[in-house]
């Protein structure tokens, strides 16, 4: 056996051993998302349920101007920039309804962008 036929082998198996292993890490589950699109002055969707202790992650896009999401209760804060996806993974360590608002001036109409985080057993 030629060295090149014989070093494509050995890569061959070392690379289907690896694999194995690769196939272990993958089967783990994703932590779920939710996806939220902000607009002058709406978020969507404006009521999300949670789990208590289960992480998610948060996926932020919008076509208008920079804007902020603020839950100070849950300790989650994030800066929505327009044509970007911003992700925010938390992990909801209470239970109860949490309020979340932009916090950065958007326009007229700011003090109206709310929504709200229930968080579940």
């Amino acid at each position: 056996m030629n060295s090149n036929i014989r070093a494509a082998v050995i890569a061959v198996a070392f690379f289907i051993g690896l694999g194995a292993g690769v196939a272990q890490v993958a089967a783990q589950p994703a932590e779920p998302v939710v996806k939220i699109t902000a607009k002058k002055f709406d978020y969507t969707p404006n009521q999300i349920t949670l789990k208590k202790g289960v992480p998610v992650v948060l996926e932020f896009t919008t076509a208008d101007v920079v804007m902020g999401f603020s839950v100070p209760e849950l300790g989650a804060r994030t800066d929505i920039i327009p044509g970007k996806v911003v992700r925010l993974r938390i992990v909801p360590d209470k239970t109860g309804t949490f309020t979340f608002f932009c916090d950065i001036f958007c326009g007229s109409g700011h003090e109206d962008m709310t929504g709200t985080i229930t968080v579940v057993e």
